[in-house]
């Protein structure tokens, strides 16, 4: 291994990444389920947005929020797969260091923003569930429009500090990153220095974030479902709670991986490095993958118009 990589720089210009790192002989293979859900969760969510824009009866709230939805998670998967496949398929393990930050950025940043996107979510079952006939009053357009905008400054801001972290501290012990994608606590863990700011900002964040998000989504979910079992009969109280059903669904499927990579990485001292890594990889290729999966079975708007796009192509 050229000195380059190991040791007598502070401001390195590439950084490697190994990938995932004891399983590089089946890198290969890896790649294929890597590869398969990147293709599903761009083609779903694509088609989406597509949908959503050519159905003028799809152009109210809920749908508004799950198109955001979808551009984070496009966002999201796209700032990491590419580069870890070209690892896999072409060794080609090199990043630039401002890459790599810029990566970095744009993964935390779009992970908050995706949290930040379901709780508008749930804002808005509880206003359509809680007070149907403000709904259409409530949230209005520009009211969408302003939480969208709170959502992407949110994230823009809370995690712009990590690349400005990043960047000030001194590289001198190796560019090696074992990792497959630039991931913060990876990359500041090279730094010869006192990383302590890095690290208490960053739970910061995870605490804050995702302890207010969950709590509102909570509190949401309280009065819905305060709601639901008032109704008079069976019938109502699933229907009602069917509409639900999706945002609930993609909830489980962006914490759930989330806080099992957080735990394991924070708290799995005795867990094998690759398995920390693929966790990893999967928090941020399964949501996408999934969430337009879940809203294309359970919303019948959506799978009509999609049906009815693919028939009638075929005539």
């Amino acid at each position: 291994m050229s000195d380059s990589n190991t040791t007598d720089f502070t401001n390195p210009s590439t950084f490697i990444l190994l990938g995932i790192p004891g399983l590089e002989a089946a890198h290969v293979w890896i790649s294929i389920p890597f590869c398969a859900m990147y293709a599903i969760a761009v083609l779903g969510n694509s088609t989406i947005l597509f949908i959503v824009k050519r159905e003028p009866s799809l152009h109210v709230p809920m749908y508004y929020f799950l198109c955001m939805l979808a551009v984070t998670d496009l966002v999201l998967c796209t700032s990491t797969v590419p580069k870890t496949l070209s690892i896999f398929w072409f060794n080609s393990r090199e990043i630039n260091f401002n890459a790599c930050l810029t990566q970095l950025y744009f993964i935390h940043c779009f992970s908050v923003m995706e949290s930040g996107i379901l709780v508008a979510m749930a804002l808005d079952r509880y206003v359509a569930i809680c007070n149907p006939l403000r709904h259409s009053t409530t949230l209005t357009n520009t009211v969408v429009a302003k939480i969208g905008l709170a959502v992407v400054l949110r994230g823009g801001m809370l995690v712009m500090p990590h690349p400005f972290l990043a960047r000030r501290w001194p590289y001198c012990r190796t560019n090696i990153i074992l990792h497959s994608y630039c991931e913060h606590m990876a990359v500041v863990k090279l730094a010869c220095a006192d990383i302590r700011i890095s690290s208490y900002y960053s739970l910061f964040v995870i605490f804050s974030v995702i302890g207010l998000d969950v709590f509102f989504i909570t509190v949401s979910y309280i009065h819905i479902l305060w709601a639901i079992f008032s109704l008079p009969t069976k019938d109502a109280q699933l229907k009602t709670f069917g509409t639900c059903g999706s945002h609930l669904c993609i909830i489980l499927a962006f914490y759930i991986p989330g806080l099992t990579s957080f735990l394991m990485y924070r708290f799995g001292h005795n867990v094998a490095l690759h398995f920390h890594i693929l966790m990893a990889n999967m928090y941020l290729l399964v949501p996408p993958m999934l969430n337009p999966i879940i809203y294309g079975v359970r919303t019948k708007q959506i799978r009509d118009r999609l049906i009815w796009i693919l028939a009638h192509k075929g005539t």
